[in-house]
């Protein structure tokens, strides 16, 4: 009997709306941002998006990455940078000029680190003694030193080492990943943004943007506490076979409307989004869960703390996804929290002591499953502080302005090299001074680490190749690699 005789597919879908997984799914997909929306066509035809694996351009050296993104602006001088100038300046005039962002509160003196530097491992880089748990693992990781983007105010610093631009609405580093290489895992969203319990960092959604791509590629976000995705259970009469035949039923309706409409991106989009929801009821739930994890787990990573408990907690459902084909994570701080324009001497600490465990536990986690050589692991923020004092009010109320001109971060595995420190700044840790790496350069080191061609990865988009790293003198920082 055709079925079209019985009921449209609006009536089935307006008849089943408070059933099975109707009313679940799209809660499940709106908590998510799995809601997909327009797509034009980005070539003559009909183009087809999805999340199956696609090619690289070449061989690749990392399959994943987990990004754990600092907002704010971690203090360079402070953790990665030593500078023997700035303590031998400590509190007097700056010799040199200064960009301030914050003029209210500016100051010209000089202010050394409160914290002592020592070489660690074999390769003897310098951390600070706020990073106890970092080095530990110094042989693992490169240590950048000469970041630059050069735009001191956090919007623009954050676009620049997320989407490449400087503005607003540009897809981002995971979301052109995701595009171009598909995911590995099609029972789990390629693209998962762990948020912490405080809420999402300063300017929310931009952090995880597809912007103008097709809206597969944004991100997933995850709620910080349990349950982790809401309504992934069916009420109780319609688990188990009674859901698969309704589920069934509605994919004959959704194949047979989409054949209907040919071309019809925005609707692939939405019947891909809900495919995928089904498919979460049970694979999100296991990759979510860390509690069959073994005690000497979380104890490394420190969930046993309450101190580390949070950044514990998803640095190790990170691994749980990249293990299970997710192509890339980010696990999120809280609205601008390393940004300490005031109060350094006792906030840098605790940013420490409730991060620096964990995202050390993390590579040593990698390593000894034989997973770091296929996962880029990045720590880093949208940029790092000025080496002049701010806020001269007391001690307790010390801080540090913005600066783009030369900061830090690391990155392990992926084929980047290990016990490595590469660039320098100048005497005060202000401008980047030697090995620049300018934020385009970093996006096609990261391309290419994945086996993609930062010229040749493109999305026309109104009669143009749009894409991540569209600046001329962009290029692949080889010293950087294996």
């Amino acid at each position: 009997m055709n079925r079209s005789h019985l009921c449209s597919r609006r009536h089935f879908l307006h008849a089943n709306g408070f059933g099975l997984g109707s009313l679940a799914l799209a809660c499940l997909l709106r908590e998510g941002n799995l809601l997909a929306g327009p797509v034009k066509p980005h070539t003559d035809g009909l183009p087809h998006f999805d999340l199956l694996p696609k090619k690289p351009h070449f061989a690749p050296r990392a399959k994943a990455m987990i990004s754990l993104f600092m907002m704010g602006g971690p203090s360079q001088m402070d953790l990665f940078d030593p500078k023997p100038m700035l303590q031998k300046y400590d509190g007097q005039k700056f010799p040199g000029e200064i960009k301030y962002d914050n003029l209210a509160q500016a100051s010209a003196k000089v202010l050394g680190s409160p914290w002592k530097f020592e070489p660690r491992g074999q390769s003897g880089i310098e951390l600070s003694e706020l990073l106890p748990h970092l080095a530990t693992v110094a042989d693992d990781i490169t240590l950048i030193r000469s970041m630059h983007s050069g735009v001191n105010n956090h919007a623009q610093a954050l676009y620049a080492l997320l989407n490449g631009r400087t503005s607003p609405g540009r897809p981002t580093i995971g979301s052109w990943l995701t595009y171009g290489l598909g995911t590995e895992s099609q029972n789990l969203p390629a693209y998962m943004v762990l948020a912490h319990p405080g809420g999402l960092p300063t300017f929310q959604g931009e952090h995880f943007t597809n912007g103008w791509l097709p809206a597969l590629y944004q991100g997933t976000v995850i709620r910080p506490s349990e349950p982790r995705i809401l309504n992934l259970d069916p009420p109780p009469a319609l688990a188990g076979r009674a859901q698969d035949r309704q589920l069934d039923l509605l994919r004959e309706f959704n194949e047979t409307h989409l054949a209907e409409h040919p071309g019809e991106l925005d609707l692939q989009a939405r019947i891909s989004s809900y495919e995928l929801a089904a498919h979460m009821q049970t694979a999100a739930k296991e990759a979510l869960d860390i509690s069959n994890e073994p005690d000497s787990i979380k104890h490394l990573y420190g969930v046993d703390d309450p101190k580390t408990k949070d950044y514990a907690t998803r640095c190790i459902i990170a691994r749980r996804l990249i293990e299970r084909g997710v192509r890339f994570v980010q696990v999120l701080n809280s609205g601008q929290s390393w940004d300490q324009h005031g109060s350094l001497i006792t906030a840098l600490p605790a940013n420490c002591i409730a991060t620096d465990k964990p995202s050390a536990a993390l590579i040593t986690d990698l390593k000894q499953r034989g997973l770091l050589d296929s996962t880029v692991v990045h720590w880093g923020g949208e940029m790092g502080r000025l080496p002049v004092l701010q806020n001269d009010a007391g001690r307790d109320k010390w801080g540090r302005d913005h600066n783009t001109y030369g900061f830090s971060q690391w990155v392990a595995g992926g084929g980047f090299k290990r016990g490595c420190v590469h660039g320098e700044t100048d005497d005060f840790s202000h401008h980047a001074v030697k090995d620049i790496v300018h934020h385009y350069d970093w996006h096609a080191t990261l391309l290419h680490c994945f086996g993609l061609d930062h010229k040749n990865l493109s999305y026309k988009r109104n009669g143009t190749n749009a894409a991540l790293v569209d600046v001329p003198e962009a290029r692949v920082v080889t010293e950087l690699l294996a």
